[in-house]
């Protein structure tokens, strides 16, 4: 068996010479053609006005000759040719761009997350988005942290606020200068891909400005992605407890991420049955 690699000139090529194809000229607005032309779908020249890119620039991708469109002439292609998302990424992925936001950032859970959420209590879980913006949450995980998100402004439905400013949660984590840490470098890992976003930049000029850790922290350009990890907590109910945190990234909702956090030895779970 052969395994192939990618040749990215190619697949480009063959790429939107496909896509191209398959679109009706009606759909546009332009008129049919005759059944006896042989290719069907939009006539290059079509799909350049659509971009507002030259034919020759169409020619030569369609030929692969090396060409490598910008971002902005990738995003122009894409909605000439009435990309789906899956399509689209799929084109930035081959062009070696980074894809901007389709629709911004994530402000509200997908329904189907949020109800995933609900069901996988008994564990703690809540959905966030890059800015750990606190989408939805089940009972348990209010009852670990202690607060009532449905009271919270949305503003303040932040896990990171939460950690730096809310009077409690301030002292609720045994070493919370590695929370702020990791925190702080998780933050600037998605503020560096996600340039565009301005609440994201709010968030951490107001941080800096009234938290010295985090402006400290922050001035170090600490950068890590937390997809896992243990947090140990000291509960005014139950005491302390360990717990064991897993990020997962659905794939259908990019900007969204589940956070399930379970028991990190027989103590803490006792605690958490009893929460």
């Amino acid at each position: 068996m052969t395994t192939h690699t990618v040749d990215t000139t190619q697949e480009i090529a063959a790429f939107l010479r496909t896509r191209r194809e398959r679109l009706d000229p009606r759909d546009f607005g332009l008129p049919s053609r005759r059944q006896s032309r042989r290719t069907p779908g939009l006539r290059r020249e079509e799909v350049a006005e659509l971009a507002g890119v030259s034919i020759d620039y169409i020619v030569r991708l369609e030929q692969a000759r090396g060409l490598r469109p910008s971002v902005g002439v990738v995003e122009a292609l894409a909605q000439a040719l009435r990309l789906a998302p899956d399509e689209r990424a799929y084109l930035f992925d081959l062009t070696r761009q980074r894809r901007p936001e389709a629709d911004g950032p994530a402000t509200a859970p997908a329904p189907q997350l949020a109800h995933l959420v609900a069901d996988l209590s008994p564990l703690p879980a809540m959905l966030m988005n890059h800015r750990f913006d606190i989408l939805a949450w089940n009972r348990e995980m209010t009852r670990l942290l202690q607060v009532d998100f449905d009271t919270l402004p949305a503003p303040r439905r932040n896990a990171m606020w939460l950690c730096l400013m809310h009077p409690r949660i301030r002292e609720f984590y045994l070493d919370r200068e590695q929370v702020v840490r990791d925190g702080v470098a998780h933050l600037r890992s998605a503020w560096a891909a996600h340039p565009e976003d301005r609440a994201l930049g709010g968030l951490i000029a107001e941080f800096t400005a009234h938290d010295e850790d985090f402006a400290r922290l922050w001035a170090a350009r600490d950068v890590k992605v937390n997809g896992r990890g243990h947090k140990a907590m000291r509960h005014p109910d139950v005491g302390e407890i360990a717990v064991h945190f897993e990020v997962l990234m659905p794939l259908q909702d990019t900007d969204q991420r589940l956070m399930v956090c379970r028991a990190a030895d027989d103590r803490s779970r006792t605690a958490l049955d009893r929460l």
